[in-house]
């Protein structure tokens, strides 16, 4: 038996809140601030002629662009499945993460050449109190919304506003250190420091982007979130039912907020429909307790048989063949495994 947990149906014009509708408007108001905050970059660049103070600004330019693709991958990703995506339209986001960790990657790219540059044609530096506390305020407000980003993103398993935190606090960790290295300059007149400082910012950034754009790839081609299985497993093991013979070929995908899990539940060869839906109910109430309510959930129910009543503690079993030996626990190894499991896996 193979059963299937519908999720209500939604409307894309419903006034409800829904951790969609909230995705997007925070990540609406992030496109608002990064506009502003490039603004006031390019304006402390033009006062200070620092090179460190542009690679800021240049950063900037990829926020701006991030956060409008993020948003409108949210905006697709919001809208409720249909018959041409019959999955919903959640991977818009490992795509808008893989274009901003590409746009981060070629602007740490675009900084280190203006460094490099920066060595052989090297500016006086004018204003650098003023510059500092422009950046200084652009840092504060970054690291902020930052942080709001994450916390969302992670309470509603949003890869782009996770993509856009990080992508936050590492531009506002970039700031800091054109900050150090502006304040040093002001006060010792090592200015050769410019273009350093500018080089590495440029060496963290294009790491960063390796990160964000090796997590959109990851998510695209519905790679194993080991982390995520291992949870999983442990709340199923938590869980876990008195009948519940053996559990096998889990598998768990990532679409937007909405996690699709298939799995095999073995339970005695004897239940009939009814009760082997109940199993399988106890088991999906079991996984949206831990993991929230955007859950899609395909269990097929297998009998039991007679080889495996070594590894069944089914209490006062009418048609046990052999003694309990010992329960199998469940591991991220195991339970992926597509084959029932028997004594010879203990």
């Amino acid at each position: 038996m193979t059963y299937k947990k519908h999720a209500p149906k939604t409307s894309s014009l419903s006034t409800q809140n829904t951790p969609q509708q909230s995705n997007l408007r925070l990540q609406f108001w992030i496109a608002v601030a990064s506009c502003v905050l490039l603004g006031a970059k390019f304006g402390a660049f033009l006062l200070t002629r620092s090179v460190a103070v542009l690679t800021d600004a240049l950063e900037s330019i990829v926020n701006v662009a991030a956060a409008f693709i993020g948003l409108y991958s949210l905006y697709v990703s919001a809208k409720p499945r249909d018959t041409d995506h019959p999955y919903g339209h959640g991977k818009a986001e490992f795509i808008s993460a893989a274009v901003e960790g590409t746009l981060v990657l070629t602007a740490g790219a675009i900084i280190i050449y203006k460094s490099v540059k920066g060595f052989l044609q090297p500016e006086r530096l004018l204003q650098l109190d003023t510059g500092l506390l422009i950046i200084g305020a652009t840092a504060g407000i970054n690291w902020i919304l930052g942080a709001i980003s994450l916390r969302q993103g992670h309470r509603n398993n949003s890869l782009a506003l996770i993509a856009s935190g990080r992508h936050l606090q590492t531009d506002t960790l970039s700031t800091l250190g054109v900050i150090g290295a502006l304040l040093l300059m002001r006060f010792t007149g090592w200015y050769w420091l410019d273009p350093v400082v500018a080089v590495i910012m440029g060496g963290i950034i294009i790491w960063t982007g390796y990160h964000i754009l090796r997590a959109s790839l990851a998510g695209i081609m519905d790679e194993a979130d080991m982390q995520l299985l291992g949870q999983m497993v442990q709340v199923l093991n938590r869980d876990r039912r008195d009948g519940w013979v053996d559990l096998h070929n889990l598998r768990v995908i990532k679409y937007g907020n909405t996690l699709h899990v298939d799995c095999h539940l073995t339970v005695p060869w004897y239940f009939n429909v009814h009760q082997a839906h109940d199993e399988i109910e106890h088991l999906g109430a079991g996984i949206r307790a831990e993991f929230g309510e955007s859950l899609e959930l395909f269990v097929h129910s297998d009998g039991c048989l007679y080889f495996q009543c070594p590894i069944c503690d089914k209490k006062a079993c009418p048609v046990r063949q052999h003694p309990f030996r010992q329960e199998i626990e469940w591991t991220v190894d195991n339970i992926l495994q597509n084959k029932k499991h028997g004594p010879e896996d203990l």
